[in-house]
């Protein structure tokens, strides 16, 4: 008994060894993106337009008519854009041709044939940065050709809207745009314009 009982008075009672300790795994974090730089594009949009053409402009219009068409553009665009981290701020500038076609029913039962051809515009946006995700709204100047009972003219007014962009890859991106434009009393005419667009777009980053 003695000689059993000598390991334990001499070494104390045993204790069970400490567990390992757990090291926690850091998260594996989302593949970011910096929005930061130029970029340049093509576009493509479907766009419905609103025509309120005032009596006054016609001899034979009785009264105001309202009349409305939809159709094709397609152009080009540049931008730059800079990135705060969680936000994303720039200015882009594009060019469209138009293939939209309309006609103005006149007050003694002709009809006027009009089109808008040409659409430019220049504007800022403001987004947030979702890693390879941009969404933002965008707001800014428009100028429109316009074509209607055979005088040609062109007009400012103004464009907003919102849109997204997507990473593909470092420099390749693609996006779509939801824009409204509102041109009052287009060339002193007194016809107002409206056009809605929807658009979708490539673009490569530099």
């Amino acid at each position: 008994l003695a000689l059993s009982a000598a390991p334990a008075l001499a070494g104390g009672i045993a204790e069970p060894a400490p567990a390992p300790a757990v090291v926690p795994t850091a998260p594996v974090a989302a593949p970011g993106m910096d929005w930061t730089g130029p970029y340049g594009g093509i576009q493509l949009e479907y766009g419905d337009t609103g025509f309120g053409v005032d009596a006054d402009i016609f001899d034979s219009l009785t009264e105001d008519e309202d009349t409305s068409g939809d159709g094709m553009l397609g152009g080009i665009f540049a931008g730059y854009r800079y990135d705060f981290g969680n936000y994303v701020v720039g200015a882009e500038i594009d060019h469209n041709a138009a293939d939209i076609d309309v006609e103005v029913e006149l007050g003694n039962g002709s009809i006027a044939d009009g089109s808008f051809d040409r659409l430019t515009r220049l504007g800022v946006e403001a987004g947030y940065d979702a890693g390879r995700a941009l969404f933002y709204g965008t707001v800014g100047a428009a100028n429109a050709n316009i074509e209607l009972a055979g005088d040609d003219s062109n007009s400012n007014g103004f464009f907003y809207g919102i849109g997204m962009d997507y990473a593909v890859t470092e420099q390749i991106t693609v996006g779509a745009e939801l824009l409204q434009h509102e041109f009052d009393d287009f060339d002193d005419s007194g016809t107002d314009v409206d056009a809605t667009t929807f658009g979708i777009n490539a673009a490569f980053r530099f």
